[in-house]
């Protein structure tokens, strides 16, 4: 009786474990769900903008409110150590940027957020606002190199260098053949205003371009910048960034001898700060015709009078102006 006890409750365990395991092995179906549909390549923020417009700088002007507590309403930042200058960028640079944070492919928690209200022309409109925006200038780093390949020249002579001229034997194109000799840029998303900008921002970008790593979906524009910033140094990294927040459009040479004529001088200083294209020169202005632009007020005065008499030559052609 002992061993049919026994028995009996093996048998017993063992009906339990089969149904407990059987239970587990059960498929309980789940309710259906929506089929994702997969969106094509091609279908995101970047491509959109070719169905917007040339901005609208008034309407740009409106939506740049929203920009103005980081960027300043004229784009030039309310803070350079922290907030990037877009004064001054071409449109269609600023429009793709903007639609490049939008769909995630460069990614920034400030700027995500605020592109993803966007609508394409919506990009081009605040584009079309701040390229009509003059970006303003910093100071470049004039301080000596006391050692390495560069020893003895000024930190921004570096970046001015490279900007200018690039290196040859290295393969790295001047920058200026692309952004232009003022920092300008051109028309288009591939040759953005970098003129003034603040050194800390385009020595990081210069990084990101260096490490070759990106997570934009077209990478041929990222893939240029990278061909030209792997090749550069951490010393002339942040060399280019100082010379070009220093860079800044000049005055002609026209221009610089008026305002030496107005300031009572006779010398146009052309030297010693980035740009500089050589040593004081003196300059011989034209003469000012009164009432134009930039001529000193003189007081009116009657036009001389032909002397009476049979040898006084009269001069129809007498000019009246005074000589300032």
């Amino acid at each position: 009786m002992r061993h049919a006890r026994a028995y009996g409750l093996a048998g017993l365990a063992a009906l339990v474990v089969g149904a407990v395991a059987f239970a587990q092995s059960t498929a309980v179906p789940l309710p259906e769900e929506t089929p994702v549909e997969s969106a094509p390549l091609e279908d995101n923020a970047v491509a959109e903008l070719a169905e917007a417009e040339w901005g609208d700088v008034t309407r740009g002007q409106t939506l740049a409110g929203a920009c103005a507590a980081c960027h300043g309403l004229d784009g030039n930042g309310t803070d350079r150590s922290i907030y990037p200058s877009i004064a001054g960028q071409n449109e269609q640079y600023m429009a793709h940027q903007l639609a490049l944070f939008k769909s995630g492919e460069r990614v920034n928690a400030i700027m995500q957020p605020e592109a993803a209200r966007l609508s394409p022309q919506d990009m081009r409109d605040l584009g079309a606002y701040f390229a009509t925006q003059e970006a303003q200038a910093g100071i470049a780093d004039d301080g000596v190199v006391d050692s390495g390949p560069y020893e003895g020249m000024a930190f921004y002579e570096i970046g001015q260098q490279l900007y200018r001229r690039g290196d040859t034997a290295r393969e790295i194109p001047g920058c200026m053949a692309c952004h232009g000799p003022t920092g300008a840029g051109m028309p288009g998303p591939s040759y953005p205003h970098v003129g003034g900008q603040v050194a800390w921002y385009t020595a990081r970008r210069l990084e990101e371009f260096r490490s070759g790593t990106t997570t934009e979906r077209d990478t041929h524009l990222f893939d240029v910048m990278h061909t030209v910033a792997e090749r550069l140094t951490d010393q002339e990294i942040q060399a280019l960034a100082s010379y070009m927040e220093g860079l800044h459009p000049r005055p002609d040479a026209a221009t610089r001898a008026q305002m030496a004529r107005l300031d009572g001088t006779v010398e146009v200083p052309t030297r010693g700060g980035p740009g500089a294209t050589g040593d004081a020169v003196e300059i011989e202005a034209e003469e000012i015709p009164a009432g134009a632009p930039g001529a000193p007020d003189v007081e009116p005065q009657d036009p001389p009078q032909p002397e009476t008499g049979t040898d006084a030559e009269t001069d129809t052609d007498t000019d009246p102006t005074t000589e300032p």
